[in-house]
Order: C-alpha cells, then structure tokens, then sequence
C-alpha cells in the first residue's frame, strides 16, 4: 500500500491529534474559541492532578485543540506573533462569515507579522493570550 496525501503516512499510522496549550485564562480562551470562532467544547476536566482543562474541536474529526491551567499557574502568553493556528475555509463568503462573528464578539483583526497571510486574503485574530487565529479563505492544496 502507497501513501496518499488524503492518509497519513503507512510509517506514521496516527489516528488523532491534539495540540495542547497552558493558559491563566482558561475561561476567556475556551469562550473565544466557542463562542468567537465557533469551535464546540468537546471535552472539559476538572481537579486532574492540579489541572482543569477543556477540548476543542469538531466532533468526528481527529484533531483537537486542549486547553489546561493549573492550580499553580499556567502562563500561556503567546511567545511571539508567529505562533498562528490556521483555519483553510472554502471560500470566502465562509471565511468572512467567522470573521464578522469574531467582530461581533469584540475582536478585531491584526496585522500579520508575515505578510504572507495577508497577500493571500487571510485575516488575523489574537486569542486572549496573544496567540493568533488565521483565517484564509481557500485551502493551499
């Protein structure tokens, strides 16, 4: 069997992906991400060995986004502009769709450290902590 690009790697065989960030906003980052971008709460802990977290994503897929924060602190300031989640849409008008309801919740775009993103139709958005939300308005591939 050969690898495709719609399938993972035959000597990667993974079957989901999570990314994982610390926050001391915890409830500011989960209601941006939900009620910002529209992601759904899949998942939320409390009280694991000092740690409280929620997942986020969409449901059936593979990939998730976890936030934690833990009883001793949990700094999860962006270290730099170019830390970037990037969301691919299929066409503007959805693109846009998320943008006017991340305005509408109080966030304006920023510019892009990379002037890539831009030269292309993206948008920037920061998440509570400084990270950064990329949203473009057509796959790459």
């Amino acid at each position: 069997m050969t690898d495709t690009p719609e399938a993972w790697p035959e000597s990667l065989p993974v079957a989901q992906v999570r990314i994982a960030r610390p926050t001391d906003r915890l409830a500011a980052v989960v209601r941006f991400y939900v009620e910002g971008l529209g992601l759904r709460e899949l998942y939320r802990f409390e009280n694991h060995a000092g740690y409280d977290g929620v997942m986020l994503g969409l449901p059936g897929a593979g990939y998730h986004l976890e936030f934690t924060t833990h009883a001793d602190g949990s700094p999860g300031d962006a270290p730099s502009a170019e830390n970037l989640l990037v969301l691919y849409f299929s066409g503007e008008s959805q693109m846009y769709d998320v943008a006017q309801r991340l305005g509408d919740f109080g966030v304006e775009p920023v510019a892009a450290e990379n002037p890539y993103w831009a030269e292309h139709g993206g948008l920037t958005f920061p998440d509570p902590d400084g990270w950064r939300v990329v949203l473009m308005p057509r796959p790459v591939f």
